[in-house]
């Protein structure tokens, strides 16, 4: 069985058969996939997959008259022949081939032959942005670990993988020009202990080069991923100001944050620290084509620039009425520079509030009013609803869950979430929404074993709402899944089993987010009325 589940699956006469003898025969312009595949299934054939001719024993891969994520396969006797509208569908075709095969062609070493019956499949995704934040800022994750994380997306057929760089707790890409910003943003002295528990510490930190970011990119792009970077501003920004006071609003500078919440210290409203981050933005431009960068925009508390005279001046110079508007402003900025290097501004809901910025995307993450608002306003939308999609959240009740961590979202819950808002169903304004992306936030996942647990098999969940149609069968999904999570153990991915945690997963004692932390639910209700 194939996941997510394909458009058309029909079975067919007779069984492809891979061994030491099976060639690949690729269009010159499908070369990049045929080399990938060649990588990932020689190691448990013993042989090389050389170049050969379309035909019996060979895998063709060739572009058809389709869009270019969707695909044609058929296997039999025959051979393996993917039909692809371009490099995209060719590679997702080849997913699906791996699929139709044991899941033992999903480990490093071993041998063959492998048979895969019979099969016709017709597909292509439903959506063209399939994404995961991923948050790296909280707690860092190795390049090891991240590139593995890009090839469990890949294979789930997701093609966005939103990196969350730069927090409070952490700054996590080199900037040449601003070099302290990894000397000094980069490493804490200790982290909090769950959710509001006591210090651990232990120092924490870490950083990507910027030759580990371009190998990042082009190891993403191989398997068909855009990596949209995210650099938040004007909150989430304690880690930057401790290494650059200059960019704050107090006397005192903070030091790199080690608790989670909401911090208090965002960035001044100063031309010089606008030009320092678009200095910043200049190098994160050179690193990452995507046509998206995200700046964050969310949770930006405003006591700072209620309190600072300086900030007080120049919401009076610009003729603004409050600090709501002071923000809209500050993002305009930023709008402003990345629409005039050729690049669309993502940014949370929040951009919302004080006037949205002409051009900008929104990712809509307190629930779904968001995403119907910006949509409305003609506007495109990434659905990021945390009540659907934070895979941080506890998977199930009770304290043996290793990070107790927000509501229950189950699998079954992510399998029901739907990405274009029931508001939005027979509304024209439904074009606008891009697709949807779930969230692997990190304050209480410390660990790549951690993640594991927390993303899967929900993830492979989220892949079928966003790739397959609109119609939802639990039955058949969990059918399918009894059959991927052969392939995820081949891999070594740690999920979390039905039953639950496993007794080396758990994690008792540890302080656990409430579920509604910080009075969520009615900041939320507040800020639809005034949208309203």
């Amino acid at each position: 069985m194939i996941l997510p589940k394909p458009v058309k699956h029909e079975s067919r006469p007779g069984r492809f058969v891979l061994d030491e003898r099976t060639a690949i025969a690729a269009d010159p312009a499908l070369s990049g996939v045929a080399a990938w595949l060649r990588g990932e299934l020689a190691p448990v054939t013993g042989g090389e997959l050389p170049p050969g001719e379309p035909g019996p024993g060979t895998i063709t891969l060739r572009f058809g008259d389709l869009p270019h994520e969707a695909y044609r396969l058929t296997t039999g006797d025959d051979g393996a022949q993917i039909v692809a509208g371009g490099p995209a569908g060719a590679f997702y075709g080849a997913q699906t081939l791996r699929q139709l095969l044991p899941p033992a062609v999903f480990r490093r070493a071993g041998g063959g032959p492998h048979a895969a019956q019979g099969a016709y499949i017709e597909d292509g995704p439903r959506f063209g942005w399939r994404g995961c934040v991923l948050d790296v800022a909280r707690h860092f994750m190795t390049k090891h670990d991240l590139l593995r994380f890009i090839d469990l997306m890949a294979l789930h057929k997701l093609n966005v993988l939103h990196l969350h760089l730069t927090d409070d707790q952490g700054w996590r890409i080199e900037i040449r020009r601003y070099p302290r910003l990894t000397e000094v943003g980069a490493w804490r002295k200790e982290s909090q202990s769950g959710w509001g528990g006591p210090m651990d510490g232990r120092p924490h930190g870490g950083y990507y080069t910027q030759d580990d970011i371009r190998e990042i990119v082009t190891y993403a792009a191989r398997r068909q991923i855009t990596v949209v970077p995210e650099i938040d501003l004007p909150g989430h920004t304690q880690a930057a100001i401790a290494a650059h006071p200059e960019l704050g609003n107090l006397d005192t500078p903070p030091e790199v944050g080690t608790t989670w919440g909401i911090g208090t210290n965002v960035l001044n409203v100063e031309p010089a620290t606008i030009t320092f981050f678009q200095n910043v933005l200049d190098e994160v431009l050179e690193l990452f084509p995507s046509p998206y960068v995200c700046v964050g925009g969310d949770e930006c508390r405003k006591d700072q620039w209620r309190a600072s005279p300086a900030a007080q001046r120049r919401l009076a110079e610009l003729g603004l009425r409050d600090e709501e508007e002071l923000q809209s402003w500050f993002i305009h900025q930023f709008d402003a520079y990345l629409a005039a290097r050729g690049r669309r501004l993502v940014g949370w809901d929040e951009i919302l509030e004080g006037g949205l910025a002409p051009g900008a995307v929104v990712a809509s993450w307190r629930s779904e009013f968001g995403a119907v608002a910006a949509a409305r306003s003609g506007h495109d939308v990434i659905n990021c609803s945390n009540t659907s999609l934070y895979l941080d959240y506890r998977q199930g009740p009770g304290e043996a869950e290793p990070a107790p961590f927000g509501p229950v979202l189950t699998l079954e819950d992510v399998y029901a979430f739907e990405p274009v808002p029931a508001e939005l169903r027979d509304d024209p304004a439904a074009a606008r929404v891009l697709g949807a992306q779930c969230g692997v936030w990190r304050e209480l996942i410390d660990s790549s074993r951690g993640v594991d647990y927390m993303a899967f098999p929900r993830l492979a969940a989220f892949a079928e709402t966003v790739w397959s149609t609109r119609e939802r069968d639990l039955d058949g999904f969990r059918a399918r899944l009894a059959a991927h999570l052969p392939r995820l153990d081949a891999i070594g991915v740690e999920y979390r089993r039905a039953e639950g945690p496993l007794p080396w997963q758990t994690r008792p004692g540890v302080p656990g987010r409430p579920e509604d932390p910080q009075g969520w639910r009615s900041k939320l209700d507040a800020w639809t009325a005034n949208l309203r």
